[in-house]
């Protein structure tokens, strides 16, 4: 597929909420409630990104900090727009706004059969670091635990 060209990624804000929980209730088997987005974006140790194309929420990318660490909660693009480097682009932005507060080491956790996005995460540099056993719930299946320093 062809690289999204007029793609803008911005902090997240309430309004993005309902159209990034849609994303998520059409990606995962448990996905967020808009309370939990709303409660995320509360907290001065999150940073949540939001992609747009053509006004558009296509995609959106979540963190939580502490220290030195950011643990990456969510990246999510919608069905329709995957394969057009939207993901890439949300985890390169996180990672820059991750940078500018300090944060060296970035995790993620993934399903052991989601092999686009095992891809997309080495590809962009994060390697394996281990297995979470049972990790995800519906289905029941192990996660893998990726990182990049």
């Amino acid at each position: 597929m062809r690289k999204m060209e007029s793609l803008e990624i911005r902090h997240m804000t309430a309004e993005d909420v309902p159209a990034a929980a849609l994303i998520e209730r059409q990606n995962f088997t448990l996905p967020w409630e808009e309370e939990s987005f709303f409660q995320a974006l509360e907290k001065k140790e999150t940073i949540y990104l939001t992609a747009f194309a053509h006004g558009k929420v296509v995609g959106y990318v979540g963190m939580w900090t502490v220290l030195d660490e950011g643990e990456i909660t969510n990246v999510s693009v919608k069905k329709e727009c995957q394969g057009q480097h939207i993901g890439r682009r949300l985890l390169t932005a996180l990672e820059d706004e991750g940078r500018k507060r300090g944060i060296e080491t970035f995790f993620l956790e993934v399903r052991k059969s989601n092999a686009p996005a095992i891809h997309l995460y080495e590809s962009c540099g994060f390697t394996a670091q281990g297995i979470r056993k049972n990790f995800y719930e519906n289905p029941r299946e192990d996660g893998i635990l990726m990182c990049k320093r």
